[in-house]
């Protein structure tokens, strides 16, 4: 399921960097942490956007001019997502980077009818290889049209839905169709322009830095329709957790996507009424 955070800002023209998933993580991370739920303190079988709204350039980065922005968060697990959500509306005020924000609303998107053959937009960086500390092979280019490139996306999804409990061994061994077709049309358009479609992003856990290379580009995905809501849900490749590897349908209508929803937390509520105020940092 996808929902979208809807929240107000509170000080237009604040700015954060173009590629900002890591301070989005943080405060994920940070509020999960927080609500002190073990079961979902390691969890990572989530996946959520950028921080969208009306924005301008500059050379600080993305300037949030709307008065409101949005914040897609995806799982499969439904009460991970009210879990999360509840402890977001605890809040008055969210500081993130330069943004001062305070959450609003919810919207529950319609989740769309996958078959076994979907054309999907990155809306998030795919990185199909984990990095490791000073190493080099997380930041190697593979030629998204590469078997290389499809096998490191397969091993990647097998894994992590093998982590996640959801299916059985028989199940995991039947998903063994799996093939990544990009838009070559599309990539050598940007060829062509000497326009960069894989870029190296920085990637943070317990405080190290890591890099990691990202691609943005359209493609077709092969595979069963098991495994197509898991990434379409819980992201593609590596660091779905820390917001990389978004998918979307390519093609599809934006308007009627949504309705309000309304998230069940035990002892949690979406806030109906003006609180003393609290602030969260990232």
């Amino acid at each position: 399921m996808r929902v979208r955070i809807i929240f107000k800002l509170k000080n237009k023209g604040s700015f954060l960097p173009f590629h900002h998933q890591f301070i989005l993580a943080q405060f994920i991370k940070g509020v999960i942490v927080k609500g002190g739920n073990e079961k979902y303190v390691n969890y990572p079988f989530y996946n959520f956007s950028g921080l969208k709204g009306q924005t301008k350039v500059s050379r600080s980065g993305l300037h949030y001019y709307s008065n409101l922005v949005t914040l897609v968060l995806s799982a499969q697990d439904k009460d991970f997502v009210d879990y999360v959500l509840g402890l977001i509306f605890e809040f008055d005020t969210i500081s993130l980077g330069n943004l001062e924000i305070s959450p609003l609303s919810t919207e529950l998107e319609t989740q769309p009818e996958l078959k076994e053959d979907n054309k999907f937009i990155c809306i998030s960086p795919t990185v199909p290889v984990k990095s490791t500390f000073n190493g080099v092979e997380g930041k190697r280019f593979i030629l998204p049209e590469s078997d290389e490139f499809s096998d490191l996306l397969y091993d990647s999804t097998m894994q992590r839905m093998e982590a996640s409990g959801l299916y059985t061994a028989e199940q995991i061994e039947s998903f063994s169709k799996f093939q990544v077709v990009p838009d070559m049309e599309y990539l050598n358009k940007l060829r062509a322009k000497e326009k960069k479609f894989a870029r190296i992003y920085s990637v943070f856990d317990m405080d190290v830095k890591y890099e990691a290379r990202g691609y943005t580009l359209p493609f077709k995905l092969y595979a069963a329709k098991e495994v197509q809501e898991f990434v379409f849900n819980c992201g593609l490749g590596q660091y779905a957790y820390k917001g990389f590897g978004m998918l979307d349908l390519a093609n599809i209508n934006p308007v009627g996507r949504s309705k309000a929803y309304t998230f069940k937390k035990e002892g949690v509520k979406p806030r109906s009424k003006p609180r003393p105020r609290t602030k969260a940092t990232s």
